[in-house]
């Protein structure tokens, strides 16, 4: 039994007040049975959502890391550093981190290989944009961008990743993927992997991202490959995601 997972991503937005809000509506929350919550705020929060959220069942995840666990990387954050803030997971592949910052296939990788080495929980996010869909290019570039990372990975390395779709031409435009349109992809995302391993595709973690919503949850989380999501704009607002969380039970 796959354990549902909601992450927020708050991209750079936030602030302490928003902090001390999460955590305090948190403290008293209760969250269906099994649910992992995960808030994933800009680096200079860690450390206060770290406090805040010490009576609560959130987790903390980073927006990214560098792929060295050290050196002369001016403005850049590693695995190890995150780990000693108490952060549990990080997003790697994020198609804003593609698009704008030009992330290459392999630095995606090599980064995910970095929050392995620390034990920290990559959640790998792939997803089309919209020109690709039209085309009819989805699977094609989905399973492109899950299969160079996951092919040059161990066995036991495979099964230590989250994986995240979000269609690019659905985040942070109101538009979502359908119900049935998730979901396919979501089972070829699954079916490729248990060209590696049938138990791996089993348990594997996959989580919808691309404007879920309050109103939008429950619909998607009941699609039997979809087993959380990557939320971004509802994540801000503190009684919209606690509303997702818990339409995940």
């Amino acid at each position: 039994m796959r354990t549902p997972l909601i992450a927020g991503n708050w991209k750079m937005n936030g602030s302490a007040a928003l902090i001390e809000s999460f955590g305090k509506t948190f403290a008293s929350a209760t969250l269906p049975k099994g649910v992992e919550v995960v808030i994933i705020p800009p680096f200079p929060y860690l450390d206060m959502a770290r406090h805040a959220f010490g009576d609560t069942p959130l987790a903390l995840g980073a927006q990214t890391l560098n792929p060295q666990h050290s050196g002369a990387h001016t403005g850049e954050v590693s695995g190890r550093m995150l780990k000693e803030f108490g952060v549990g997971y990080v997003l790697v592949g994020h198609s804003e981190r593609r698009q704008l910052y030009r992330e290459s296939d392999e630095q995606v990788f090599n980064r995910l290989v970095a929050a392995l080495d620390v034990g920290l929980t990559p959640i790998l996010c792939v997803g089309e944009t919209l020109e690709e869909r039209d085309a009819g290019q989805t699977m094609d570039v989905v399973l492109r961008q899950v299969g160079y990372v996951m092919a040059r990975l161990e066995p036991e390395q495979r099964r230590q990743v989250v994986i995240a779709y979000e269609p690019v031409w659905a985040i942070g435009t109101g538009r979502t993927a359908s119900p049935e349109q998730a979901q396919e992809v979501m089972a070829g995302i699954r079916a490729y992997q248990a060209g590696f391993d049938a138990s791996l595709a089993e348990q594997l973690k996959l989580l919808y991202g691309g404007s879920m919503n309050a109103s939008n949850a429950a619909e998607l989380l009941a699609q039997p490959d979809i087993d959380g999501g990557l939320v971004g704009g509802a994540s801000l607002k503190t009684d919209d995601f606690y509303a997702i969380c818990q339409s995940a039970g």
